[in-house]
């Protein structure tokens, strides 16, 4: 199982066995998943914005297909405001895959099609928060994950 020590707090979770691989509950798409380094980090990532920075689980979409480029891709997370328009893309990646600007690259590519306001990327150990000026085509990062208050009153 990868039990990796990240740079977010632990949480409560459900383990089970799922054919022979490791697995735990995932409360936002209320279904058991297999854990990989990717998913223990979309994991930890997504109960510390609820748990620590106010965000409603209920605003939480978890590994939806979007089509980019041609080609069918998912996004780890998307959270809504409170009127359901996206607020914030979510990509997470393994501990071990450094958050190279490749990787912002393809948050802004699937950012493309959501056009929300904010993205934040991180591999569990780092976190990159950034404020999305859609009219300069630039990014503003914030020092840290901001909370779901700070982001509706943003937006």
């Amino acid at each position: 199982m990868h039990k990796q020590a990240l740079n977010l707090p632990p949480f409560a979770y459900k383990f089970k066995t799922m054919d022979g691989k490791a697995g735990f509950f995932d409360v936002f798409r209320r279904r058991y998943v297999v854990i990989t380094p990717e998913e223990w980090v979309r994991q930890h990532l997504l109960h510390y914005l609820v748990a620590e920075k106010a965000f409603p689980m209920n605003l939480i979409s978890v590994e939806k297909e979007l089509l980019v480029e041609g080609l069918k891709r998912r996004y780890d997370a998307v959270v809504y405001d409170a009127d359901f328009k996206p607020l914030l893309l979510v990509e997470c990646k393994a501990p071990q895959v450094a958050l190279t600007q490749e990787v912002f690259d393809q948050a802004a590519r699937y950012n493309r099609l959501l056009n929300v306001p904010y993205i934040l990327v991180s591999n569990g150990l780092q976190h990159l928060m950034a404020k999305v000026d859609h009219d300069a085509g630039r990014y503003i990062f914030a020092p840290e994950p901001l909370a779901f208050a700070d982001l509706s009153a943003g937006a």
